[in-house]
């Protein structure tokens, strides 16, 4: 009875440790040409608690997303943060992100840009550091569909863009 409670402990304190180890830091943006609306849609997808975290971080410590009275600032910080952290060049020359709006999905939020007045794409150039400067393990992870082709890739803190060419 002696050597339970020690042996219980030391089992179960790994376990937490290795509990905390699992979390990942990871967001989807998924990009989209629509050649007929001349615009590129984009949706990026990243967990609520990491984007609150950014957000308290750099602009205030007392937001909380999800929430029903969430203040108006939050729509405002969240679209200063996406232009300063995701950049995108069309044909060589830097794109305007619009900011959509944002819904939430459980635990994930959901931010809706758009580029508009875009007719072709030669190439396409995209930096996202989303999150980069608050956790060195987080990964973004684009998806994207130009010219009915579909590319992937992952964007890490050492290699924060990639660049499409298309003929």
């Amino acid at each position: 009875m002696k050597f339970i409670k020690p042996f219980l402990f030391f089992l179960i304190i790994p376990l937490f440790a290795f509990a905390s180890l699992h979390k990942y830091y990871i967001s989807v943006t998924q990009i989209d040409f629509i050649k007929e609306k001349q615009s590129v849609q984009i949706i990026t997808r990243v967990f609520i608690d990491d984007y609150e975290s950014l957000l308290r971080n750099r602009y205030d410590e007392s937001i909380t997303l999800a929430i029903k009275d969430e203040p108006k600032t939050t729509d405002i910080y969240i679209e200063k943060y996406l232009n300063e952290s995701i950049k995108i060049k069309i044909n060589n020359k830097e794109a305007n992100l619009i900011f959509i709006g944002k819904e939430y999905d459980q635990d994930i939020i959901r931010c809706y840009l758009e580029i508009e007045g875009v007719t072709h794409i030669k190439s396409f150039e995209i930096s996202n550091k989303t999150l980069f400067d608050l956790f060195e393990d987080q990964q973004n992870i684009i998806k994207t569909k130009i010219n009915s082709k579909q590319k992937s890739f992952i964007l890490t803190p050492k290699k924060d863009n990639a660049l499409l060419k298309f003929n």
